[in-house]
Order: structure tokens, then sequence, then C-alpha cells
């Protein structure tokens, strides 16, 4: 239903991004706004605040020429929505689910709520089977399951741009015994509070690379208004479930910058006038990223699942930060990107140590991947963990005072860095496996302990060179 006034002394005050009203209409929180003057397209906004008095709301779009005297109203009376249906892969939106790329709107087959409530849990299945990204850190160490939120933890400077492009562009299915391959896989990405060069980077690499099909794009420009941020992950996520629970397609949803929209949120409270907490965020910051974050998994009875990888930029690289230390406690692990290894020419520089998928164990091993992966994962991550310690110790005493075991261990380390974690392109699965073992027939067999005798008779020769 609609409700259309003329503001004179309806509008008290515009500040920034807000106008203040005289309530004299029945309207409730959350409802959408069209604000309009003669000879200008409508703007839209919400109600963020009300009571018995007076009407808050908040600016989506510039503010610049409205008045307090010539300013048209037109109350929604109900949430934001946006327009579903086919056709949406291909298409790139702005933050506010609006065509960017000059086509036509969504031919809607339905209207949903942009802040719906997240999956019940009695009706959420457990995450399971495996997404194959092409890294080799991810997907034999800390492998993404289907149905998780797997959060990349970046700092500035840090390509993480480059590496979630290239994961966009390659990412797909890789599907259980006896499933089939080409089940429909999605990517939504959303870019959050980014600039215009890498908006246009994204949208123009995954074209040129032919992703773009089954990609929906939602791309906010960090030149506009900072409300728009806290909308554009609920806008993805709406049509990342559609896409999954309507049309029945696993999908992959990639968030980027989450710290740029924390910021925004820090900046929308502050201007509301609310009481900041830790660092200035808001208290309700944990709240607000979980009805983003558990919108992740699928659910019973649905073919499609909805999988998260939200990447944030740590401030001052301080792991500890609130952004950071939020997200952990909601989501399933963290893909940590380390800059040392970064300045030693290192791509992608993850830290194999620091990072955890803590569902790995639910989409890997038999009747998933390969019955050995579980077994390759656990020696070559206790491996490189020996070869963390032994150059430690080096540190200390030399390596004159290393036995030739922990000489062999340094090596070890310089190879899974240099042809494991390193890679100048996206690998499949199986070449990844196949690094892999290579690098651990550098090993003594009597140092695989993590292996099978089975196992080691299979890819080893009794000397330990790679089979």
């Amino acid at each position: 239903m609609l409700f259309e006034l003329r503001a004179e002394k309806t509008v008290t005050a515009i500040e920034g991004p807000l106008l203040f009203l005289k309530r004299n209409v029945d309207v409730g929180l959350n409802e959408s706004v069209e604000v309009s003057i003669e000879g200008k397209s409508p703007r839209l906004g919400r109600i963020v605040a009300l009571d018995e008095e007076q009407i808050i709301v908040e600016m989506l779009e510039d503010t610049s020429g409205l008045g307090v005297e010539d300013v048209r109203m037109r109350f929604h009376g109900e949430p934001m929505k946006m327009a579903l249906g086919p056709g949406m892969l291909g298409r790139v939106f702005d933050g506010l689910g609006r065509p960017r790329d000059g086509g036509a709107p969504i031919a809607a087959r339905m209207e949903k709520r942009i802040d719906t409530a997240v999956i019940n849990p009695a009706q959420r299945g457990l995450p399971q089977d495996f997404i194959s990204t092409g890294v080799s850190s991810i997907d034999i160490l800390n492998s993404l399951v289907r149905g998780q939120k797997l959060p990349i933890f970046s700092a500035g400077g840090l390509p993480h741009d480059r590496l979630v492009t290239a994961i966009a562009q390659s990412a797909k299915l890789r599907p259980r015994d006896g499933e089939d391959a080409d089940e429909g896989f999605a990517v939504v990405f959303a870019g959050i509070g980014i600039s215009h060069d890498s908006a246009e980077s994204f949208r123009r690499a995954m074209e040129d690379s032919g992703a773009l099909e089954h990609t929906t794009m939602f791309l906010n420009l960090a030149s506009e208004p900072s409300a728009q941020r806290l909308l554009t992950p609920r806008f993805a996520l709406t049509a990342a479930e559609y896409l999954a629970f309507e049309e029945g397609r696993h999908v992959l949803v990639i968030l980027t910058d989450m710290t740029n929209y924390c910021e925004a949120l820090r900046e929308v409270s502050a201007s509301h006038g609310e009481i900041p907490s830790r660092k200035g965020y808001p208290g309700y910051m944990y709240s607000d990223l979980a009805t983003i974050y558990e919108r992740a998994g699928w659910i019973k009875g649905k073919k499609g699942t909805l999988t998260q990888l939200p990447i944030l930029t740590m401030p001052a690289d301080d792991i500890s930060h609130p952004i950071p230390d939020i997200t952990g406690y909601i989501t399933e692990g963290q893909i940590v990107l380390d800059r040392e290894l970064d300045h030693r020419g290192i791509y992608p520089p993850i830290n194999v140590l620091s990072s955890l998928s803590r569902l790995m164990d639910q989409g890997i091993g038999k009747g998933f991947t390969h019955v050995d992966h579980p077994a390759l994962a656990q020696q070559l991550f206790a491996s490189y963990a020996k070869a963390a310690r032994v150059r430690i110790l080096s540190s200390v005493v030399g390596r004159d005072g290393l036995t030739q075991t922990d000489h062999t261990y340094l090596d070890f380390g310089d190879r899974f860095e240099d042809a494991f974690v390193s890679q100048t392109k996206m690998r499949t699965f199986e070449e990844s496996m196949k690094i892999g073992l290579q690098i651990l027939a550098y090993l003594p067999v009597t140092e695989l302990s993590r292996l099978s005798d089975e196992q080691i008779k299979r890819y080893f020769h009794p000397e330990g060179a790679g089979a």
C-alpha cells in the first residue's frame, strides 16, 4: 500500500543522509521510501527510526538538491524487496539491485525481502561435498565445502582482489562418487565499497574469461553513499538464495570487502547517534554480521546450496581487530594471507599454518574427492609445521647445529612454499594432489607417519623417491 504526501512543514531537518519528518502517516521500521523533488528522478531511502512524533528516513542516494520545503515523500508500506527471476546470470547490478550493465530489468517471477531471516536451524543440513577453487592451499589443506562460510583474512596491499577474481573464474563443483558433474553451479559476486577501477576490473575479468555466463555481479562503488554498502550484501544474498533454493543451483557467494561494510556500519551508527562500542563499532555488529553470514548453508529437502567466501582486510594486519575477531566466531574457519610470503614473491601468499577449514572433513575423503586426500593433507600440514619449528631452531643455533633430518625439513619448507603454495595458474584438484605427493617425496619414508604403508607403497619407491 502506498502513502504519498507533500512534505510542506513535514520535513523538519536534513542532516547528511538523514531526513527528519513529523509523523503524520502510519508507517513501520525499515519501510522503503521514494524521495523526490519536481523535475528530478525519485531517490530511494528507508525508515531507520521512528516514534510517536518523528520519522527518520535514511537516504540511500545523494541528497544534493533536496530542500525542506519542496520534498515529496512516497512510502511503499513494505520493506525493500528485490525482483527475482530467470535471466539473472550474466547480469551486473548496482548495490541496490538495479541493472548497471545497461540491460533491461529482470522479468520478475517473484519478489523477496532482502532482510529475510537466516536459515532455520531445524531445517539446516550439515554442509558437505567439495567446491574446487583452483588454489592448492585451499583445495588440499583447507577445503571449501558446499554450504560453508569460509572467510579470507587479508590486509592492505595484499593481492586478495587478484585471488578472489581467480577463484570466481575457476571455481567449480567437485562431484562426489556417482554424482553428475554438470549440476548447476553459479557465482554471485558482491563488491562492497570498491573503487570504480576495481569494479571495472572485476567485471572485465569475468567477462573475458567467460565466467560471467554463470555469474551475477553486484557492484557498490566507494563514491556511493555508505548506507548502500549495508544493503549490497543483502541484495546479493537474496539473489543467491533464489538461485540456490528456487532454481536448485549450487551457489558460491563472494563478498569483498566486508571491512568496507563494517566501516559503513560504524559511520551510519554514528550518524544515528548510537552509543559506540569496541573501537567505535556499534555493539550490535556481531548480530548484524551474523544476519549475513548465517544465510549460508543448505536446507533439507532443497537441491541447491549457498556457500560464502567473504573477504576482509584486517586493519593494521591485526587479526584480533573486532572485524576479523567477530567474523572468526561466526564462520567455520579462515584463510589467512601473509605479508611476509607476499614480500618473498609467493602468490597466493596463504599462511597455511594459520588457516583452517573446520568443515573440511565433511567434504573430502571416501565418496567425495579422493580416498587419499585426508591423509595427504594431514601429512603436508604436519611436515610443514615441523619445517617451521626447525626454521625457528635454526635461527637460534644456526644451520651447523642442525641434524641431517632437520636440513631436509628446511629444504622441504622452501619447496612447499615455492612449488605448492605459490602458483602461477589455477590448478585442478588432481594437479594439486600430484604436486603435494612430489614434494613429500623429498622427505625420508620414515618421516611420512600420517600415511599408511599401503599409501607409501602406492606413491613412493622404497628409497623415498616420488613415484
